[in-house]
């Protein structure tokens, strides 16, 4: 869900229902962790991970993706607060199901050495200002105007795709120092931007965190949790 509400205030918080796993996504991550180890990662960045790579199907993300559980930890607490979540294209926002988000492109426009999905973070900005979480997953020139901003972002989710720019531009955003997840590759795209989001906004406050796990069907307990 996207909004183009221009009002400055915070998204609603999730439902307060408990998400119910289907049984075919059980079996898909229980399938994910007969072949990938995931067990050595601290709780919230496995659960990046593991989504990332479900929504994929492709287990080289494990090595790929670039997080830290300190940021992520910080970001988990933010968006369960209300922050606002921003995302670059329309498939971003179809992705996450669980929290209204802002997405400006339809109002952008194209300029002298301004991209159309460059304008849409500008205008973004404007409406929610500091402290919002960014979900980028298809335009790099996306991401690289978001690093021209003032945003103080709570977290940057970059995953652009593509062979022009993509790479580089996560690359600027790790060196930017900002709060971020982001890959090395060239390859990213929607689908996994918002299963990275999506990873966070599973684990509401006070849930059972991915190491302890004894409720979550998609989270068995690992051996350093019994």
């Amino acid at each position: 869900m996207s909004t183009h509400d221009l009002s400055p205030s915070p998204s609603p918080s999730p439902q307060p229902h408990a998400r119910v796993v289907h049984p075919i996504e059980q079996e898909s991550f229980r399938r994910l962790r007969a072949r990938l180890d995931t067990s050595h990662f601290p709780p919230l960045t496995r659960a990046v991970v593991e989504r990332v790579i479900h929504s994929a199907a492709d287990l080289e993300y494990a090595a790929d993706l670039v997080t830290d559980e300190a940021a992520l930890v910080r970001a988990h607490k933010a968006l369960h607060a209300g922050a606002p979540v921003v995302v670059d294209v329309e498939m971003v926002a179809a992705g996450i199901t669980r929290r209204e988000t802002v997405c400006r492109l339809k109002d952008a426009k194209a300029g002298p050495d301004l991209t159309r999905s460059a304008h849409a973070v500008r205008l973004a900005y404007e409406q929610v200002g500091p402290g919002a979480l960014w979900v980028i997953g298809c335009a790099p020139t996306a991401l690289e105007e978001l690093l021209t901003l003032d945003a103080d972002p709570a977290l940057v989710i970059g995953l652009p795709v593509g062979f022009v720019g993509a790479a580089e531009s996560k690359a600027a955003l790790r060196e930017s120092g900002l709060p971020a997840v982001s890959n090395v590759s060239e390859k990213g795209g929607s689908a996994v931007a918002a299963a990275a989001l999506n990873a966070l906004l599973y684990h509401p406050p006070g849930a059972p965190r991915p190491r302890d796990t004894q409720h979550d069907p998609l989270h068995p307990r690992t051996k350093e949790t019994q």
